[in-house]
């Protein structure tokens, strides 16, 4: 048969192993707790910054289209103010033809 096998230790010595044991995961338990409300807080910080980014892009969208719509109008004023130009440059020479031969006379 075997012997018994017999503890050289106290049972205060096990038990304050098994306490210091407890008090170093409790504190390794406080830093990754720590650490979790850090990462909440930068959370909440990116997603503002997010929100703010998404408002930014939004405004810019607003003005890329206003700025599309108007130079969209000025192509449309452009191919208003050609034939204007054409015209009035035509009725200046048809006047000016017309009185040619009167100066002539």
């Amino acid at each position: 048969m075997t012997e018994p096998s017999s503890v050289t230790y106290s049972t205060a010595e096990i038990l304050k192993g098994i306490q210091d044991k407890f008090d170093k995961i409790e504190g390794k338990l406080e830093a990754i707790q720590k650490d979790v409300t850090d990462l909440k807080i930068e959370v909440t910080e990116v997603k503002t910054e997010v929100r703010n980014l998404k408002e930014n892009v939004r405004d810019i969208k607003t003005v890329q289209n206003t700025l599309v719509n108007e130079v969209a109008d000025l192509k449309g004023v452009k191919s208003l103010v050609i034939p204007i130009i054409v015209a009035v440059i035509t009725a200046f020479l048809t006047l000016l033809a017309r009185f040619i031969p009167n100066i002539l006379h």
